[in-house]
């Protein structure tokens, strides 16, 4: 089993997930309109398929839930994880076109 780690890269403006160390995908944001939009989710080709995209998001968000801002997902993945999953007290303000 694999160490899965995930950070918050401010000077990168991204969260990122390391497996046993390595670099394996990341989740960028920006902040504008008062909020934290999440852009683009990227797992690299070589860790796809272990799931590392869902933990990435699920521990993102729960990170800015817990900071009190809000999240507007303009990445396809994020809006996908937030209509599938609940994040506990999590502020997210939907761009028309990812209500879906």
């Amino acid at each position: 089993m694999a160490d899965i780690t995930v950070s918050r890269n401010d000077a990168a403006s991204r969260y990122e997930i390391f497996s046993d160390g390595a670099l394996a995908g990341f989740a960028e944001f920006d902040h504008k309109y008062d909020a934290i939009r999440f852009i683009h989710t990227e797992v690299d080709e070589a860790f796809q398929g272990q799931g590392l995209a869902a933990q990435l998001a699920s521990a993102a968000l729960n990170e800015v839930a817990a900071s009190g801002e809000t999240v507007i997902p303009l990445c396809p993945y994020i809006a996908r994880y937030l209509q599938k999953n609940a994040v506990e007290g999590l502020n997210v303000r939907w761009p028309d076109a990812a209500r879906g």
